[in-house]
């Protein structure tokens, strides 16, 4: 990357720019129609305001070293779910306390990309899963985006969704 970037956490305050980022990011994989963007925008404003301010979603965002610009972001929200086995680094198989966090919102103006900036976020987010000692991180990876998240060490899973009435 040529240019240097700053990475911040984002604040309540940021909510407006992270629900942006996240219609676009839908409506780049073609699933938010443009009758739909401003909606859909609104509704993901609301609802990461709150938690954002309810400490349920921590954000990060990229800027240039000497701008104010957001140029890219990712965050994560945070789930409890009950205690369950988990196989640990070692092979052994522990209790984990139910600590998980799915990745969601990872996004980069058109501008900036293929400049390195989605995994610069991506591995700082790996980094405080890892300092917050989460039991799971998860995330739901687009075609374009499949072979960046298998590099940083994420499989694929045998999940499955329900997709009845």
């Amino acid at each position: 990357m040529s240019q240097q970037l700053r990475i911040r956490l984002a604040t309540p305050a940021d909510a407006d720019t992270i629900a942006w980022h996240r219609a676009r990011m839908f409506q780049d994989m073609g699933e938010v129609p443009a009758n739909l963007f401003e909606p859909f925008r609104a509704e993901s404003w609301e609802q990461i305001y709150q938690m954002l301010v309810r400490g349920e979603y921590i954000g990060w965002l990229a800027s240039p070293e000497d701008d104010e610009e957001i140029v890219g972001g990712a965050g994560v929200q945070l789930r409890r779910v009950l205690p369950h086995p988990l196989i640990n680094a070692n092979g052994e198989i522990t209790v984990a306390k139910g600590r998980h966090a799915i990745v969601l919102n990872v996004f980069t103006e058109p501008d900036w990309r293929r400049r390195g900036i989605a995994e610069l976020l991506i591995k700082r987010i790996i980094d405080w899963s890892r300092e917050e000692h989460l039991d799971s991180l998860v995330l739901h990876a687009s075609d374009e985006a499949r072979a960046l998240y298998e590099r940083l060490g994420f499989v694929a899973t045998n999940e499955m969704r329900f997709a009845g009435e």
